[in-house]
Protein backbone atom coordinates (compact mmCIF):
# COMPACT_ATOMS: atom_id res chain seq x y z
CA UNK A 1 0.00 0.00 0.00
CA UNK A 2 1.40 3.39 -1.00
CA UNK A 3 1.94 5.78 1.90
CA UNK A 4 0.23 9.13 1.25
CA UNK A 5 0.61 12.46 3.04
CA UNK A 6 -3.12 13.10 2.87
CA UNK A 7 -3.60 10.44 5.57
CA UNK A 8 -2.42 12.99 8.15
CA UNK A 9 -4.88 15.55 6.78
CA UNK A 10 -7.75 13.07 7.08
CA UNK A 11 -6.86 12.30 10.68
CA UNK A 12 -6.68 16.00 11.57
CA UNK A 13 -10.12 16.47 10.02
CA UNK A 14 -11.61 13.56 11.98
CA UNK A 15 -10.16 14.77 15.29
CA UNK A 16 -11.39 18.34 14.90
CA UNK A 17 -14.51 18.87 17.05
CA UNK A 18 -17.65 19.71 15.09
CA UNK A 19 -16.01 19.07 11.73
CA UNK A 20 -17.90 19.50 8.47
CA UNK A 21 -18.46 16.80 5.88
CA UNK A 22 -15.25 16.47 3.89
CA UNK A 23 -15.11 16.94 0.12
CA UNK A 24 -11.98 15.68 -1.66
CA UNK A 25 -11.30 17.02 -5.14
CA UNK A 26 -8.65 15.59 -7.42
CA UNK A 27 -7.86 14.49 -10.93
CA UNK A 28 -9.11 11.04 -11.89
CA UNK A 29 -6.88 8.14 -10.78
CA UNK A 30 -4.94 10.09 -8.14
CA UNK A 31 -5.95 7.60 -5.43
CA UNK A 32 -8.89 9.31 -3.70
CA UNK A 33 -11.19 6.28 -3.41
CA UNK A 34 -8.51 3.90 -2.18
CA UNK A 35 -7.09 6.19 0.49
CA UNK A 36 -10.52 7.18 1.83
CA UNK A 37 -11.68 3.57 2.08
CA UNK A 38 -8.48 2.56 3.86
CA UNK A 39 -8.77 5.48 6.27
CA UNK A 40 -12.42 4.76 7.06
CA UNK A 41 -11.75 1.07 7.70
CA UNK A 42 -8.98 1.95 10.17
CA UNK A 43 -10.84 4.65 12.10
CA UNK A 44 -14.56 3.76 12.12
CA UNK A 45 -16.61 0.84 13.39
CA UNK A 46 -18.89 0.98 10.34
CA UNK A 47 -18.26 2.17 6.77
CA UNK A 48 -21.05 2.77 4.25
CA UNK A 49 -19.69 3.16 0.72
CA UNK A 50 -21.73 4.50 -2.19
CA UNK A 51 -20.35 4.94 -5.71
CA UNK A 52 -22.81 6.97 -7.78
CA UNK A 53 -20.99 6.25 -11.05
CA UNK A 54 -21.30 2.48 -10.62
CA UNK A 55 -24.54 2.32 -8.60
CA UNK A 56 -26.98 4.71 -10.24
CA UNK A 57 -29.87 3.31 -8.18
CA UNK A 58 -28.32 4.87 -5.05
CA UNK A 59 -29.06 8.32 -6.48
CA UNK A 60 -32.74 7.78 -5.64
CA UNK A 61 -31.90 7.72 -1.92
CA UNK A 62 -31.10 11.43 -2.08
CA UNK A 63 -34.12 12.57 -4.10
CA UNK A 64 -36.96 14.40 -2.40
CA UNK A 65 -36.51 15.32 1.26
CA UNK A 66 -32.92 16.02 2.27
CA UNK A 67 -33.22 15.37 6.01
CA UNK A 68 -30.77 12.74 7.27
CA UNK A 69 -33.38 10.32 8.62
CA UNK A 70 -35.13 10.10 5.24
CA UNK A 71 -31.79 9.57 3.44
CA UNK A 72 -30.76 6.83 5.88
CA UNK A 73 -34.13 5.10 5.50
CA UNK A 74 -33.74 5.16 1.71
CA UNK A 75 -30.16 3.88 1.86
CA UNK A 76 -31.12 1.12 4.32
CA UNK A 77 -33.74 -0.09 1.86
CA UNK A 78 -31.20 -0.17 -0.97
CA UNK A 79 -28.35 -1.48 1.25
CA UNK A 80 -29.85 -3.87 3.84
CA UNK A 81 -26.42 -4.81 5.24
CA UNK A 82 -25.39 -1.21 5.94
CA UNK A 83 -24.99 -0.19 9.58
CA UNK A 84 -25.56 3.43 10.60
CA UNK A 85 -24.10 3.80 14.08
CA UNK A 86 -24.14 7.38 15.40
CA UNK A 87 -20.62 8.78 16.01
CA UNK A 88 -19.04 5.55 14.72
CA UNK A 89 -20.03 5.43 11.04
CA UNK A 90 -18.30 6.99 8.06
CA UNK A 91 -20.44 7.44 4.94
CA UNK A 92 -18.36 7.64 1.74
CA UNK A 93 -20.09 9.25 -1.24
CA UNK A 94 -17.83 8.48 -4.20
CA UNK A 95 -18.13 10.18 -7.60
CA UNK A 96 -20.55 12.61 -5.99
CA UNK A 97 -20.53 14.80 -9.09
CA UNK A 98 -22.97 12.25 -10.56
CA UNK A 99 -25.52 12.99 -7.80
CA UNK A 100 -26.08 16.75 -7.27
CA UNK A 101 -28.78 15.96 -4.67
CA UNK A 102 -26.12 14.22 -2.56
CA UNK A 103 -23.98 17.37 -2.73
CA UNK A 104 -26.92 19.40 -1.42
CA UNK A 105 -27.50 16.88 1.40
CA UNK A 106 -24.09 17.62 2.94
CA UNK A 107 -25.65 20.59 4.73
CA UNK A 108 -28.18 18.26 6.37
CA UNK A 109 -25.44 15.87 7.52
CA UNK A 110 -23.48 18.79 8.99
CA UNK A 111 -26.48 20.15 10.91
CA UNK A 112 -27.47 16.65 12.08
CA UNK A 113 -23.95 15.82 13.28
CA UNK A 114 -24.38 12.10 13.95
CA UNK A 115 -22.35 10.74 11.04
CA UNK A 116 -19.06 11.60 9.36
CA UNK A 117 -19.33 12.02 5.60
CA UNK A 118 -16.49 12.01 3.07
CA UNK A 119 -17.40 12.88 -0.52
CA UNK A 120 -14.99 12.36 -3.39
CA UNK A 121 -15.16 13.05 -7.08
CA UNK A 122 -12.91 13.26 -10.11
CA UNK A 123 -14.96 15.93 -11.86
CA UNK A 124 -16.02 18.09 -8.93
CA UNK A 125 -14.22 21.05 -10.44
CA UNK A 126 -16.63 21.05 -13.37
CA UNK A 127 -19.65 20.36 -11.18
CA UNK A 128 -19.81 23.43 -8.99
CA UNK A 129 -16.44 23.29 -7.23
CA UNK A 130 -14.45 24.94 -10.02
CA UNK A 131 -12.82 28.34 -10.30
CA UNK A 132 -14.48 31.37 -8.73
CA UNK A 133 -14.58 32.97 -12.15
CA UNK A 134 -16.59 30.07 -13.53
CA UNK A 135 -18.97 30.03 -10.56
CA UNK A 136 -19.60 33.75 -10.92
CA UNK A 137 -20.34 33.46 -14.62
CA UNK A 138 -22.60 30.44 -14.45
CA UNK A 139 -25.72 30.17 -12.35
CA UNK A 140 -25.88 27.04 -10.26
CA UNK A 141 -29.01 24.96 -10.28
CA UNK A 142 -31.26 24.11 -7.36
CA UNK A 143 -28.77 21.47 -6.16
CA UNK A 144 -26.06 23.99 -5.41
CA UNK A 145 -22.85 23.55 -3.49
CA UNK A 146 -23.58 23.80 0.28
CA UNK A 147 -21.12 26.62 0.96
CA UNK A 148 -20.06 26.81 4.62
CA UNK A 149 -21.23 23.30 5.48
CA UNK A 150 -18.31 21.33 4.07
CA UNK A 151 -14.52 21.28 4.17
CA UNK A 152 -12.96 21.08 0.70
CA UNK A 153 -9.43 19.76 0.12
CA UNK A 154 -7.54 18.81 -3.01
CA UNK A 155 -5.62 15.60 -3.54
CA UNK A 156 -2.79 15.24 -6.06
CA UNK A 157 -0.98 12.23 -7.49
CA UNK A 158 2.12 11.12 -5.56
CA UNK A 159 4.78 13.79 -5.17
CA UNK A 160 8.47 12.93 -5.40
CA UNK A 161 8.82 12.35 -1.66
CA UNK A 162 5.94 9.87 -1.68
CA UNK A 163 7.56 8.21 -4.71
CA UNK A 164 10.79 7.88 -2.72
CA UNK A 165 8.87 6.24 0.14
CA UNK A 166 7.30 3.81 -2.34
CA UNK A 167 10.78 2.85 -3.55
CA UNK A 168 11.98 2.05 -0.04
CA UNK A 169 13.87 5.28 0.72
CA UNK A 170 13.56 5.92 4.45
CA UNK A 171 12.73 9.24 6.05
CA UNK A 172 16.25 9.42 7.56
CA UNK A 173 17.83 9.34 4.09
CA UNK A 174 15.49 12.07 2.84
CA UNK A 175 16.21 14.18 5.93
CA UNK A 176 19.96 13.77 5.38
CA UNK A 177 19.62 15.14 1.84
CA UNK A 178 17.32 17.91 3.08
CA UNK A 179 20.05 19.01 5.52
CA UNK A 180 22.43 19.39 2.57
CA UNK A 181 19.89 21.67 0.92
CA UNK A 182 19.37 23.79 4.05
CA UNK A 183 23.07 23.96 4.95
CA UNK A 184 24.15 24.47 1.33
CA UNK A 185 26.61 21.58 1.42
CA UNK A 186 27.15 19.00 -1.34
CA UNK A 187 25.31 15.70 -1.14
CA UNK A 188 27.68 12.71 -0.76
CA UNK A 189 28.33 11.30 -4.19
CA UNK A 190 26.76 7.86 -3.63
CA UNK A 191 23.52 9.33 -2.30
CA UNK A 192 23.56 12.05 -4.96
CA UNK A 193 23.81 9.44 -7.74
CA UNK A 194 20.97 7.35 -6.27
CA UNK A 195 18.65 10.35 -5.92
CA UNK A 196 19.37 11.41 -9.51
CA UNK A 197 18.43 7.94 -10.73
CA UNK A 198 15.23 7.93 -8.66
CA UNK A 199 14.43 11.42 -9.91
CA UNK A 200 14.67 10.25 -13.54
CA UNK A 201 12.43 7.31 -12.70
CA UNK A 202 9.87 9.64 -11.13
CA UNK A 203 9.88 11.71 -14.33
CA UNK A 204 9.10 8.71 -16.53
CA UNK A 205 6.68 6.99 -14.13
CA UNK A 206 4.92 10.02 -12.66
CA UNK A 207 2.77 9.98 -9.56
CA UNK A 208 -0.51 8.34 -10.55
CA UNK A 209 -0.83 5.37 -8.16
CA UNK A 210 -1.73 2.77 -10.80
CA UNK A 211 1.42 3.63 -12.76
CA UNK A 212 3.62 3.66 -9.65
CA UNK A 213 2.29 0.30 -8.52
CA UNK A 214 2.81 -1.18 -11.97
CA UNK A 215 6.39 0.13 -12.03
CA UNK A 216 7.14 -1.31 -8.59
CA UNK A 217 5.58 -4.63 -9.59
CA UNK A 218 7.14 -5.05 -13.03
CA UNK A 219 10.02 -2.54 -13.34
CA UNK A 220 8.99 -2.37 -17.01
CA UNK A 221 8.32 0.88 -18.85
CA UNK A 222 6.15 -0.81 -21.46
CA UNK A 223 3.64 -1.85 -18.81
CA UNK A 224 3.71 1.65 -17.28
CA UNK A 225 2.93 3.04 -20.74
CA UNK A 226 -0.10 0.77 -20.99
CA UNK A 227 -1.41 2.07 -17.66
CA UNK A 228 -1.14 5.65 -18.89
CA UNK A 229 -2.83 4.81 -22.16
CA UNK A 230 -5.82 3.51 -20.21
CA UNK A 231 -5.86 6.58 -17.92
CA UNK A 232 -5.73 9.03 -20.82
CA UNK A 233 -8.57 7.13 -22.50
CA UNK A 234 -10.62 7.66 -19.31
CA UNK A 235 -9.82 11.36 -19.33
CA UNK A 236 -10.96 11.66 -22.93
CA UNK A 237 -14.15 9.74 -22.16
CA UNK A 238 -14.87 12.26 -19.39
CA UNK A 239 -14.39 15.09 -21.87
CA UNK A 240 -17.27 13.71 -23.90
CA UNK A 241 -19.47 12.67 -20.97
CA UNK A 242 -19.24 15.68 -18.66
CA UNK A 243 -18.36 18.72 -20.78
CA UNK A 244 -20.83 21.26 -22.09
CA UNK A 245 -21.87 20.59 -25.67
CA UNK A 246 -20.22 23.79 -26.89
CA UNK A 247 -16.83 22.71 -25.50
CA UNK A 248 -16.84 19.00 -26.38
CA UNK A 249 -15.40 19.37 -29.90
CA UNK A 250 -12.46 21.42 -28.65
CA UNK A 251 -11.41 19.97 -25.28
CA UNK A 252 -9.51 17.03 -26.71
CA UNK A 253 -7.76 19.28 -29.23
CA UNK A 254 -6.69 21.58 -26.37
CA UNK A 255 -5.47 18.65 -24.31
CA UNK A 256 -3.48 17.04 -27.11
CA UNK A 257 -1.78 20.33 -28.01
CA UNK A 258 -0.05 20.70 -24.63
CA UNK A 259 3.18 18.79 -25.45
CA UNK A 260 3.53 20.86 -28.64
CA UNK A 261 2.92 24.08 -26.68
CA UNK A 262 5.69 23.17 -24.23
CA UNK A 263 8.12 22.06 -26.92
CA UNK A 264 8.15 25.57 -28.40
CA UNK A 265 11.02 27.92 -27.54
CA UNK A 266 8.40 30.34 -26.27
CA UNK A 267 6.20 28.08 -24.15
CA UNK A 268 3.38 30.61 -23.85
CA UNK A 269 0.06 28.92 -24.56
CA UNK A 270 -1.14 29.97 -28.02
CA UNK A 271 -4.57 29.06 -29.33
CA UNK A 272 -3.24 29.14 -32.88
CA UNK A 273 -1.00 26.19 -31.97
CA UNK A 274 -4.09 24.05 -31.37
CA UNK A 275 -5.34 24.61 -34.88
CA UNK A 276 -4.58 27.16 -37.56
CA UNK A 277 -6.93 30.10 -37.13
CA UNK A 278 -8.11 29.02 -33.67
CA UNK A 279 -9.19 31.86 -31.36
CA UNK A 280 -9.51 32.25 -27.61
CA UNK A 281 -13.28 32.69 -27.93
CA UNK A 282 -13.49 29.15 -29.36
CA UNK A 283 -11.18 27.36 -26.93
CA UNK A 284 -11.12 29.29 -23.65
CA UNK A 285 -14.06 27.29 -22.26
CA UNK A 286 -12.33 24.04 -23.21
CA UNK A 287 -9.13 25.08 -21.46
CA UNK A 288 -11.13 26.09 -18.37
CA UNK A 289 -12.81 22.68 -18.35
CA UNK A 290 -9.42 20.92 -18.34
CA UNK A 291 -8.29 23.13 -15.46
CA UNK A 292 -11.46 22.59 -13.43
CA UNK A 293 -11.13 18.84 -14.01
CA UNK A 294 -7.67 19.00 -12.42
CA UNK A 295 -5.90 17.82 -15.58
CA UNK A 296 -3.92 21.02 -16.18
CA UNK A 297 -2.85 24.14 -14.32
CA UNK A 298 -1.75 27.49 -15.67
CA UNK A 299 1.46 29.37 -15.00
CA UNK A 300 0.82 33.11 -15.37
CA UNK A 301 3.24 35.70 -16.69
CA UNK A 302 3.74 38.69 -14.41
CA UNK A 303 4.22 42.37 -15.24
CA UNK A 304 7.15 42.54 -12.86
CA UNK A 305 9.14 40.00 -10.79
CA UNK A 306 7.97 41.21 -7.40
CA UNK A 307 5.25 40.61 -4.84
CA UNK A 308 2.31 40.24 -4.86
CA UNK A 309 2.62 37.65 -7.60
CA UNK A 310 -1.13 37.20 -8.07
CA UNK A 311 -1.61 40.97 -8.25
CA UNK A 312 1.00 41.29 -11.00
CA UNK A 313 -0.20 38.31 -13.05
CA UNK A 314 -1.55 38.75 -16.59
CA UNK A 315 -4.74 36.72 -16.95
CA UNK A 316 -4.39 36.30 -20.71
CA UNK A 317 -0.67 35.40 -20.86
CA UNK A 318 0.21 31.98 -19.47
CA UNK A 319 1.82 28.59 -19.96
CA UNK A 320 -0.06 25.34 -19.38
CA UNK A 321 1.37 22.34 -17.53
CA UNK A 322 -0.15 18.94 -16.89
CA UNK A 323 -1.03 18.10 -13.29
CA UNK A 324 1.43 15.20 -13.22
CA UNK A 325 4.76 14.80 -15.01
CA UNK A 326 3.84 11.21 -15.91
CA UNK A 327 0.95 12.47 -18.06
CA UNK A 328 3.30 14.67 -20.06
CA UNK A 329 5.71 11.77 -20.60
CA UNK A 330 2.82 9.57 -21.76
CA UNK A 331 1.88 12.16 -24.40
CA UNK A 332 5.40 12.62 -25.84
CA UNK A 333 6.87 10.55 -28.64
CA UNK A 334 7.39 6.82 -28.01
CA UNK A 335 10.89 6.22 -26.68
CA UNK A 336 11.08 9.49 -24.74
CA UNK A 337 11.05 7.62 -21.42
CA UNK A 338 14.14 5.67 -22.50
CA UNK A 339 15.81 8.92 -23.55
CA UNK A 340 15.21 10.46 -20.12
CA UNK A 341 16.54 7.40 -18.29
CA UNK A 342 19.67 7.58 -20.45
CA UNK A 343 20.05 11.33 -20.09
CA UNK A 344 19.30 12.09 -23.76
CA UNK A 345 16.56 14.74 -23.73
CA UNK A 346 16.92 16.35 -27.16
CA UNK A 347 14.27 18.94 -27.99
CA UNK A 348 12.04 18.08 -25.08
CA UNK A 349 14.52 18.96 -22.35
CA UNK A 350 12.93 22.35 -21.61
CA UNK A 351 9.41 20.96 -21.57
CA UNK A 352 10.34 18.08 -19.27
CA UNK A 353 12.38 20.02 -16.74
CA UNK A 354 9.94 22.90 -16.53
CA UNK A 355 7.17 20.31 -16.28
CA UNK A 356 8.83 18.61 -13.32
CA UNK A 357 9.27 21.92 -11.48
CA UNK A 358 5.61 22.73 -12.14
CA UNK A 359 4.84 19.27 -10.74
CA UNK A 360 6.82 20.00 -7.56
CA UNK A 361 5.26 23.45 -7.01
CA UNK A 362 1.69 22.39 -7.80
CA UNK A 363 1.87 19.44 -5.42
CA UNK A 364 3.09 21.86 -2.74
CA UNK A 365 -0.16 23.76 -3.21
CA UNK A 366 1.44 26.71 -5.00
CA UNK A 367 0.02 28.80 -7.81
CA UNK A 368 2.45 29.13 -10.70
CA UNK A 369 4.04 32.31 -12.06
CA UNK A 370 6.86 33.21 -14.43
CA UNK A 371 8.37 36.41 -15.80
CA UNK A 372 8.94 37.13 -19.47
CA UNK A 373 9.82 40.44 -21.05
CA UNK A 374 10.08 41.21 -24.74
CA UNK A 375 13.74 41.13 -25.60
CA UNK A 376 14.47 37.70 -24.15
CA UNK A 377 14.57 38.24 -20.39
CA UNK A 378 12.73 35.31 -18.79
CA UNK A 379 12.59 33.74 -15.32
CA UNK A 380 11.18 30.20 -15.41
CA UNK A 381 9.26 30.35 -12.10
CA UNK A 382 8.69 32.92 -9.37
CA UNK A 383 7.94 31.88 -5.80
CA UNK A 384 7.35 33.69 -2.50
CA UNK A 385 9.76 32.84 0.32
CA UNK A 386 10.18 34.75 3.59
CA UNK A 387 8.33 37.73 2.23
CA UNK A 388 10.47 38.01 -0.91
CA UNK A 389 10.04 37.14 -4.58
CA UNK A 390 12.59 34.46 -5.49
CA UNK A 391 13.26 33.31 -9.09
CA UNK A 392 13.68 29.58 -9.74
CA UNK A 393 15.61 28.76 -12.87
CA UNK A 394 15.33 25.23 -14.26
CA UNK A 395 18.14 23.88 -16.42
CA UNK A 396 18.38 20.39 -17.89
CA UNK A 397 22.18 20.77 -17.95
CA UNK A 398 24.65 23.20 -16.40
CA UNK A 399 23.67 26.12 -18.65
CA UNK A 400 24.26 29.64 -17.39
CA UNK A 401 21.24 31.50 -16.05
CA UNK A 402 21.71 34.76 -17.95
CA UNK A 403 18.32 36.24 -17.08
CA UNK A 404 18.78 35.60 -13.36
CA UNK A 405 22.19 37.28 -13.39
CA UNK A 406 20.70 40.25 -15.20
CA UNK A 407 17.96 40.86 -12.63
CA UNK A 408 20.39 40.33 -9.74
CA UNK A 409 22.63 43.08 -11.14
CA UNK A 410 19.74 45.54 -10.98
CA UNK A 411 18.00 45.14 -7.58
CA UNK A 412 16.76 48.74 -7.77
CA UNK A 413 14.74 47.78 -10.85
CA UNK A 414 13.72 44.16 -10.27
CA UNK A 415 13.77 43.97 -6.44
CA UNK A 416 15.44 40.53 -6.52
CA UNK A 417 18.21 39.78 -4.01
CA UNK A 418 18.79 36.05 -4.48
CA UNK A 419 17.75 33.14 -6.70
CA UNK A 420 17.65 29.36 -6.98
CA UNK A 421 18.98 27.41 -9.95
CA UNK A 422 18.01 23.75 -10.40
CA UNK A 423 19.98 21.51 -12.74
CA UNK A 424 22.33 18.59 -13.21
CA UNK A 425 24.82 19.45 -10.48
CA UNK A 426 25.38 19.15 -6.75
CA UNK A 427 24.69 21.83 -4.13
CA UNK A 428 26.81 24.96 -4.47
CA UNK A 429 26.63 28.71 -4.44
CA UNK A 430 27.56 31.36 -7.00
CA UNK A 431 27.19 34.62 -5.12
CA UNK A 432 23.46 35.32 -4.78
CA UNK A 433 22.52 32.16 -6.73
CA UNK A 434 22.11 28.88 -4.88
CA UNK A 435 22.59 25.98 -7.31
CA UNK A 436 21.00 22.66 -6.36
CA UNK A 437 20.19 19.32 -8.00
CA UNK A 438 16.86 19.24 -9.84
CA UNK A 439 15.58 16.54 -7.51
CA UNK A 440 15.69 18.99 -4.59
CA UNK A 441 12.66 20.91 -5.87
CA UNK A 442 10.41 19.09 -3.41
CA UNK A 443 12.37 20.58 -0.48
CA UNK A 444 11.09 24.08 -1.21
CA UNK A 445 9.15 25.60 1.66
CA UNK A 446 6.75 28.52 1.42
CA UNK A 447 5.34 31.27 3.59
CA UNK A 448 2.42 30.14 5.73
CA UNK A 449 0.43 33.36 6.01
CA UNK A 450 -2.09 31.77 8.36
CA UNK A 451 0.64 31.14 10.96
CA UNK A 452 1.33 34.83 11.59
CA UNK A 453 0.98 35.76 15.27
CA UNK A 454 -0.73 39.12 15.66
CA UNK A 455 0.08 41.34 18.64
CA UNK A 456 -2.60 41.62 21.34
CA UNK A 457 -4.30 45.00 21.38
CA UNK A 458 -5.40 46.54 24.66
CA UNK A 459 -8.87 47.61 23.55
CA UNK A 460 -9.77 48.90 27.04
CA UNK A 461 -6.77 51.22 26.96
CA UNK A 462 -7.75 52.52 23.51
CA UNK A 463 -11.26 53.28 24.73
CA UNK A 464 -9.87 54.94 27.89
CA UNK A 465 -7.55 57.20 25.91
CA UNK A 466 -10.33 58.14 23.53
CA UNK A 467 -12.63 59.02 26.43
CA UNK A 468 -9.87 61.10 27.98
CA UNK A 469 -9.54 63.11 24.76
CA UNK A 470 -13.18 64.17 25.01
CA UNK A 471 -12.80 65.08 28.70
CA UNK A 472 -9.79 67.28 27.94
CA UNK A 473 -11.76 69.16 25.29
Amino acid sequence: MLKRKIEDTLLQWKNKPGHNPLVIKGVRQCGKTFIVQQFAKQHYQSVVYVNFALEADKITAFLGNKDVDTILLNLSTLMPQAQFIPRKTCIILDEIQDCPDAQTSLKSFKLDGRFDVIATGSLLGVKGYGSKKKQNNKKLGKNSVPVGYETIISMCPLDFEEFLWANGIRAEAIDAVRKCFVRETPVPEGIHYAFKQLFNRYIVVGGLPAAVNKFLESNHMGEVAEVYKSIIDEYEDDMVKYADDADKPHIRECFESIPVQLAKENKKFQYSTIKKGARASQYDGSLQWLEDAGIIHRCYNTDTPELPLDGNAKEDVFKVYLTDIGLLMAMLNPGTRADVLQGNLYGYKGAIFEGIMADFLHKKGQNLYYYHKDGGLELDFLIRQKGECVPCEVKSTSNKAKSVKTVLKHPEKYHISHALKFGDYNVGREGAILTVPSYMGFFLEFDAVEDIDLPILDIDEVNRLAKQMFVEE
